[in-house]
């Protein structure tokens, strides 16, 4: 709300049009870097009973071993997810539709330069810099955690937009049946619905097609991240209530406009 209040009330020289074309422009962006930054970040496997001070659960699905470790991606997934719903509330299915493949563009992009600058030559000076720190090789660092696999990032864009265009779907259609009203239940239902495929999904493509994992363990990992989703989508409820407010006492008198902004 903080960086919300800021950006729109600055003073910049720059014509960015209405209200909504401003704030288009601010929810397109923050969609984006999290969408970004949870493909990146989702390299790192965080056990959430450790962080959370629990006895680790071992849990038995599906003939497969299964605790709470998780991609560090889940913390920015529901973010990304909560910001689709608020799109598709004030610009609807098309701006929704625009924003995801514009992100997938850009993280299509972001991933060929970064594979680009892990094959340049590094400086031999560099590569034992953080000998210190216990990281004998900068090289072999760098492209461990920023050289993902290619199934695992063919893996991840699509579960990414079938999951958005989806849920941007679901939202829409119970808008409808909603009479424009219950925004708690078309956002929760949809993100559940998207969520169940984006979950599977990204491990199917990414471990059982690209790096044969067991199917078993497959679905017991799957089942494992869309209990946590569910649970965080349930919580992340106020935080969509809010949002939404404070775009209704932004946009003031331009939210009673029935077109959507985006007709692309």
């Amino acid at each position: 709300m903080v960086l919300i209040h800021i950006i729109v009330h600055s003073n910049i020289a720059v014509d960015m049009g209405s209200k909504r074309q401003k704030l288009f422009l601010i929810l397109g962006g923050f969609f984006i870097l999290n969408a970004m930054l949870a493909e990146f970040i989702g390299v790192k496997i965080i056990s959430l009973e450790a962080n959370m001070g629990w006895q680790q659960i071992n849990l038995l699905l599906f003939g497969s071993s299964f605790s709470f470790d998780l991609t560090a991606g889940v913390i920015l997934w529901p973010v990304v997810f909560v910001m689709t719903d608020v799109i598709n509330e004030h610009y609807g299915i098309k701006g929704v539709k625009f924003l995801s493949w514009l992100a997938s563009a850009l993280i299509v992009y972001a991933f060929i330069m970064v594979y680009f600058v892990i094959y340049l030559l590094p400086a031999s000076w560099w590569l034992g810099s953080q000998s210190q720190h216990g990281v004998p090789n900068m090289q072999m660092a760098f492209k461990a955690i920023f050289g993902q696999g290619l199934w695992i990032i063919v893996g991840s864009l699509l579960a990414f937009l079938v999951g958005q265009l989806l849920d941007a779907i679901i939202f829409q259609k119970l808008k409808k049946m909603c009479s424009h009203k219950r925004l708690w239940l078309r956002a929760t239902v949809s993100t559940l619905f998207s969520q169940f495929i984006d979950s599977y999904l990204v491990l199917f493509i990414a471990f059982y097609v690209g790096n044969n994992w067991d199917f078993q363990r497959v679905l017991a990992i799957g089942t494992g991240n869309y209990i946590y989703k569910f649970c965080i989508a349930l919580l992340m409820i106020p935080f969509l209530y809010l949002v939404h407010w404070a775009i209704k006492k932004y946009l003031g008198t331009e939210q009673t406009e029935t077109e959507n902004l985006i007709d692309t």
